[in-house]
């Protein structure tokens, strides 16, 4: 069975009502939790008001005190711009608020957004290392309760233990990200689950058949391959509405705006100084709404789903609030594939118990 959460991920184009976005998410927070969608992801992104609330561990905290069930995941926080003693006291603060609904998605940080790093004075180049280095420190953090010392290229500390101890033991639950084919089949060969970013339906079914073949050959056995299979996230644009129609009419000019906005900054950027991270040589079904936006009435996008749940993956990463949507819009389209989509992919008992 699929399970499905939302990815709370919210442009603000005018800075004078990021307070009234900010606000919505609250709200969008609080429909999910009564819903019954499993997780609520958050993005972590800078300067370009594609990510309305940019702080995901000071929104958490909101979005904890706001829900009572739902779990709160990062997807992904962008581990080279923090402090890693900070952001694993941050996140053993959030587990504890939450009594353990917290879900830390890990990640290096943009692989696009040079400004994210100039605007925090990293070097962007030195991104995945740091990321790498400061995930061992978080888990150390976490795990040592004698303190620990640390000397690294970038990072040289000796930690007392850590304070408040994680509500979750040993560690609050870790996820990483992996945007590329070598980044999942590199967390294959570690046994471990993994978040993808939004793929055609025919790439996420290959790269995932090599994840679990690559794991097998990795000495893994079959039941730890269907547990991080299971573990697992896909992420995917998503519009309900009551006929294809309407939905594409919806969601059709609000994911190309979307698309367009968050090219935006970068362009600038490019053009006064000269820097590019990655040519936007960026996979089709990122930029291509027939391959990545499911939007239609419920009988289409569970069409599209089945597609999904065919891959062996446990869970899809639903984006709702495409860029310029408005909250109202969001808030049908949310409700409209709880009530209607979601229920076709529960389980024989529960949909029996429902009934």
């Amino acid at each position: 069975m699929l399970r499905f959460s939302n990815f709370l991920f919210p442009e603000s184009r005018d800075p004078d009502r990021d307070a009234d976005v900010i606000a919505d998410c609250i709200a969008e927070a609080k429909l999910c939790d009564e819903l019954g969608v499993e997780v609520l992801w958050l993005a972590e992104h800078h300067f370009d008001g594609n990510c309305a609330y940019v702080d995901p561990v000071t929104f958490a905290a909101a979005v904890l005190a706001a829900t009572k069930r739902i779990k709160v995941g990062f997807a992904v926080a962008q581990v080279s711009l923090h402090h890693p003693t900070r952001l694993a006291e941050q996140m053993s603060l959030l587990d504890n608020l939450g009594k353990g609904r917290v879900i830390v998605g890990l990640g290096r940080g943009t692989a696009y957004n040079v400004y994210e790093y100039q605007g925090y004075g990293i070097d962007h180049e030195e991104a995945l290392e740091r990321y790498e280095e400061a995930e061992g420190i978080m888990l150390k953090a976490w795990t040592s309760p004698g303190g620990f010392r640390h000397e690294g290229r970038f990072w040289t500390l000796n930690v007392p233990r850590l304070r408040p101890t994680p509500y979750t033991k040993p560690h609050p639950y870790v996820i990483r990200a992996a945007s590329s084919e070598d980044g999942a089949l590199h967390l294959a060969r570690r046994g471990l689950p993994f978040l993808m970013n939004v793929q055609s339906n025919e790439i996420t079914a290959r790269r995932l058949a090599l994840y679990r073949a690559t794991m097998g050959e990795a000495g893994f056995d079959a039941a730890h391959i269907a547990r991080c299979m299971d573990e697992s996230w896909v992420w995917r644009n998503v519009v309900v509405a009551e006929t294809d129609e309407e939905a594409r009419r919806i969601g059709l000019p609000a994911f190309e705006a979307m698309q367009e906005h968050r090219k935006k900054l970068r362009e600038r950027i490019y053009a006064e100084q000269g820097i590019i991270m990655k040519k936007e040589t960026v996979p089709p079904a990122r930029v291509n709404p027939d391959l990545a936006l499911f939007a239609g009435s419920p009988a289409t996008v569970a069409e599209r789903l089945a597609e999904v749940e065919a891959t062996g993956v446990g869970g899809v990463i639903c984006s709702f609030r495409l860029g310029p949507m408005t909250a109202d819009a969001t808030a049908r389209s949310i409700r409209l594939f709880m009530e209607e989509v979601a229920p076709r992919f529960a389980p024989p008992r529960a949909a029996a118990a429902a009934e």
